[in-house]
């Protein structure tokens, strides 16, 4: 097993071409028999591997390089995912214009090598994936979606994914609707994920003034909440999945993939058992 093997794994699964521009291999490498993986593993953590005996480091979040620095290529699949919810190209195409540039200026600030850097000085292979494994959890929690009735609750969604994901029954933190309520009728969904991160404000409103009647985010900032709270809350729905565990959903059946190729795995960092 080598690095572009493991990404390529992460890509099949999530049934992508191409190496998103969140996800990087930092430091190649091969003969991969042991493996740490976790949300956010960074310098500290790649020490801790090398002296336990690992061959490889995965981690989940950006740590650097062309993943931070190629990060706001992939908040155009808000952009995506917005039209294919009915959301006009133009109006998304503009929301996304502006948030993606305002991050890439953002991100360039950062010290983008750190972590690389000390992943090339202990010579660990090293890699994040991101977008591929956020991507399969998108796809395993909408198919769950896709099976309650619109005249449903909220609350009966939220139900069904409790019932579908040990993840979010293991999760300290619970699901819930930061706008509008459970009791609301569930009308039409859209699982907002795997584009880097969450829409915020602008893309949760333009998802309720086209037509979705529920948006699930995996977080949200208060504020960017509170605002659409004051706005459609009385006939709206914004659900919160809780972070952590919904990217843990996305990260199981990676891991799952990896034990069948003979890979010994350890989860760490917040990832919880399916």
């Amino acid at each position: 097993m080598n690095t572009e093997r493991l990404m390529q794994i992460a890509l099949d699964l999530a049934g992508l071409r191409d190496v998103p521009g969140d996800s990087a291999i930092h430091h190649a490498g091969k003969g991969i028999r042991r493996v740490l993986i976790g949300i956010d593993l960074r310098s500290s953590e790649l020490a801790l591997a090398k002296t336990l005996g690992y061959d490889a480091v995965i981690a989940h979040h950006p740590v650097g390089g062309t993943a931070t620095l190629g990060f706001h290529a992939v908040l155009g699949r808000h952009a995506d995912q917005m039209e294919a919810a009915g959301v006009p190209r133009e109006v998304a195409r503009s929301i996304l214009a502006e948030v993606s540039e305002s991050r890439r200026i953002q991100d360039s600030m950062s010290n983008y090598d750190h972590d690389p850097s000390i992943a090339r000085l202990l010579d660990m292979p090293y890699l994040n994936i991101h977008t591929p494994l956020d991507e399969v959890g998108r796809r395993r929690m909408a198919a769950v979606a896709e099976q309650v009735d619109a005249e449903a609750t909220v609350g009966d969604l939220v139900a069904a994914l409790y019932d579908g994901f040990g993840e979010f029954r293991h999760a300290a933190t619970r699901i819930e609707s930061l706008v509008g309520s459970m009791a609301h009728r569930l009308g039409r969904v859209v699982v907002s994920h795997a584009a880097g991160t969450n829409g915020g404000y602008p893309v949760a409103k333009a998802y309720f003034d086209h037509g979705v009647d529920t948006v699930l985010y995996i977080h949200c900032r208060p504020d960017e909440a509170g605002r659409l709270r004051h706005e459609v809350g009385a006939t709206k729905t914004l659900v919160v999945t809780g972070h952590i565990a919904s990217d843990s959903i996305g990260i199981n059946p990676y891991i799952e993939r990896l034990r069948d190729e003979g890979i010994e795995v350890t989860a760490a960092s917040g990832i919880l058992a399916p």
